[in-house]
């Protein structure tokens, strides 16, 4: 079994992405938590798959969770536009780059959360810093990173972006 988890926020302004982020066996705790997600929905939270184009699901199969409640069709349009576009291009990138083993792409799934500001505006960067923060979500999730030695290294250091003093 795999649990593998990232974490990346790429950008600024209301078009910051943030993704938190699993990836592990279908089999696993991941796998459940997949399902889970495809089953459950609620009012202003739509779970939706990544697809590259409708009919072309990348693999390893991936759910994306909304991490703020949608307040309008604008914000979700966005979240089924240029984020879903973008989540799925970084996981098939992944697997073509060896970043995710293509000979396990059948066997894991992977759960996104992806955050879209109510205020936010432009589609491009909401692709663009979609795109980087998956993709380096993934990079970390699949190399274990940060390591418990970088994180003690920075834990006094560290500068939250929204600590907010």
């Amino acid at each position: 079994m795999q649990f593998n988890v990232g974490e990346a926020l790429v950008g600024d302004g209301n078009e910051v992405a943030h993704i938190d982020l699993m990836i592990g066996s279908k089999n696993g705790p991941v796998g459940t938590a997949f399902a889970n997600a495809l089953a459950t929905q609620s009012e202003g939270h739509t779970n939706l798959m990544a697809v590259l184009a409708p009919n072309v699901a990348v693999k390893p199969s991936t759910v994306m969770v909304t991490k703020v409640t949608m307040k309008g069709m604008k914000q979700v349009v966005q979240m089924f536009g240029p984020a879903q576009a973008a989540v799925a291009k970084a996981v098939a990138d992944c697997v073509a780059e060896g970043i995710i083993p293509k000979d396990q792409a059948e066997d894991l799934v992977c759960v996104c959360g992806v955050f879209i500001h109510p205020a936010a505006e432009d589609d491009e960067k909401i692709y663009q810093y979609n795109y980087e923060a998956v993709k380096q979500s993934l990079v970390n999730a699949m190399g274990n990173k940060p390591s418990a030695d970088e994180m003690i290294a920075q834990k006094d250091s560290a500068a939250h972006p929204f600590k907010g003093f």
